[in-house]
């Protein structure tokens, strides 16, 4: 059963960020076997659609104790960095979980977790913007495929009212239509 959430963004944003969870990894198979769930640290994450990977800090590591599974490799505009990996389960805000992640550990610049495409693309991921206002939704696992230029192209015509000399110009001017691009 797929989970959802959104978040707007009044005015507008250059970064998505959420709340989300992270605790040491365990499948979902030794939860059923009534493992104890361990503890989950309550972070701010950005999501990355540009970011291969997802990534936590140092900070993260510390409070959680979690300890390197693996060296790994990261490629960034600056050149390839050794990092460690480590293994975590995200708890995104809808409440659902997404198990067994290898993370590698860097410096986030004012963030605990980088969201990355191991994560975005096992749901539907969607941005939208309206009335100066940003809108974020995403939903785990993907349940349809979102196709806007396939939506427009089935989508009947509707003819366009030829504006009034004094309307507003529609360009977006704010002057009467008359005074701006109705001028004959």
């Amino acid at each position: 059963m797929p989970q959802a959430f959104s978040r707007t963004f009044p005015g507008g944003t250059d970064v998505i960020q959420t709340e989300c969870g992270i605790c040491q990894a365990i499948s979902p198979k030794e939860l059923a076997a009534g493992a104890k769930h361990p503890k989950v640290l309550n972070c701010t994450a950005i999501w990355d659609t540009g970011a291969t990977a997802s990534s936590i800090t140092q900070r993260v590591v510390d409070e959680l104790g979690l300890k390197p599974v693996r060296m790994g490799k990261n490629y960034t505009a600056a050149g390839e960095i050794d990092v460690l990996i480590y293994a975590i389960n995200i708890l995104l805000p809808c409440g659902a979980g997404v198990p067994l992640l290898l993370a590698s550990c860097n410096d986030l610049h004012g963030t605990d977790v980088l969201i990355g495409m191991d994560v975005i693309s096992r749901g539907d991921f969607a941005i939208s913007h309206e009335n100066g206002n940003l809108k974020f939704s995403f939903q785990i696992p993907s349940a349809h495929t979102l196709d806007f230029a396939d939506e427009i192209k089935h989508t009947p015509m509707v003819a366009e009212k030829k504006p009034r000399p004094n309307d507003k110009c529609p360009c977006g001017s704010g002057r009467k239509y008359k005074n701006c691009h109705g001028k004959a």
